[in-house]
């Protein structure tokens, strides 16, 4: 056991931003009296053994220089490694990357030196952790847990191009909004089956998002009822609407007055099904994943992170 930080850096983090500004992280870190031990990722998925890696070796404390899709993979780690209960690692984060959505519910800085002040100030939170098992690009079952959001049928469609144009160095705050509107006329609408823990229905559906937090796409606000501490998810669905109709109010994704329009209904479950006709895609906190069936349920207070101002309960 160590009571140093293990830090998880993602050198292409934020257009390369990661490996461009560690050395001022790192220097900050030093200031502020961090003891910790750095390891860049080197491809996909690599934050997830390192999580499980360190964790064998006896670290705790475990903090991102990243962006959500680090964040993700790291808490894959925390969660599918046997050595010691979730809730014993402390999990803090250093922004650099393109859209930072989690940390916008947290209200943790974007500010290097401000983001380090918080985890050295030590001020905690327990969030809840979502689960989402689904069907992988192979056909077999697959299982990821979450800290923000899953977004689906829209959403997934607009995350996997933006994810695409990231790779390609293209990466802006704007990228998400541009992909909402160069996605529209290819998207097909979806027939669902759709269960909570109340009601089971069938809707033409145009995208859903299942939420822990309250942002998604670099500050789009699509959940903006999330409580991340309440044990439930927030179910948001948009029913089939018109394309020049998402684009007369897309701009009310970032206040989340979108949930006024007719066509969005939404829920508060602990857990969710869902079936589609044709298959439905998915993404969660960014990273796209796979299509349905979809089962969600929820880990109560079940991640104990660093945060600024948390908009939860606790």
């Amino acid at each position: 056991m160590t009571d140093k930080w293990f830090i998880i850096v993602n050198p292409n983090a934020g257009k390369k931003k990661g490996k461009q500004d560690w050395p001022a992280i790192a220097r900050l870190l030093s200031e502020t009296g961090i003891d910790y031990l750095s390891f860049f990722t080197e491809h996909r998925g690599h934050a997830i053994e390192l999580t499980k890696k360190y964790i064998r070796a006896g670290f705790r404390k475990i903090m991102v220089v990243g962006g959500d899709g680090t964040l993700n993979e790291v808490v894959n780690g925390i969660f599918t490694q046997n050595i010691t209960n979730a809730s014993e690692i402390l999990l803090g984060m250093v922004p650099v990357g393109t859209g930072n959505d989690w940390c916008r519910t947290f209200s943790i800085p974007h500010d290097y030196e401000k983001a380090i002040r918080l985890i050295a100030e030590n001020r905690t939170f327990i969030q809840d952790t979502g689960v989402l098992e689904y069907t992988d690009n192979s056909g077999k079952r697959a299982k990821r847990y979450f800290v923000n959001i899953a977004g689906m049928g829209f959403d997934a469609m607009v995350a996997e191009k933006t994810n695409r144009d990231k790779d390609q160095g293209k990466g802006n705050p704007l990228l998400y909004f541009v992909n909402i509107f160069t996605s529209l006329f290819s998207f097909r609408i979806t027939r669902t089956k759709i269960t909570t823990d109340e009601a089971e229905f069938k809707s033409e559906v145009f995208s859903m998002t299942a939420a822990i937090g309250q942002y998604n796409g670099g500050g789009m606000k699509q959940a903006p009822k999330a409580i991340p501490d309440d044990g439930l998810l927030d179910l948001t669905v948009i029913r089939k609407i018109g394309k020049f109709k998402v684009i007369r109010n897309v701009i009310k994704l970032l206040d989340g007055s979108f949930t006024k329009l007719p066509e969005v209904k939404e829920f508060r479950t602990s857990r969710i099904w869902i079936e589609s006709t044709p298959e439905l895609y998915v993404e969660t906190d960014g990273e796209s994943l796979g299509k349905t069936p979809f089962r969600f349920y929820v880990l109560p207070r079940s991640l104990r992170i660093v945060v600024g101002t948390p908009s939860g309960n606790a």
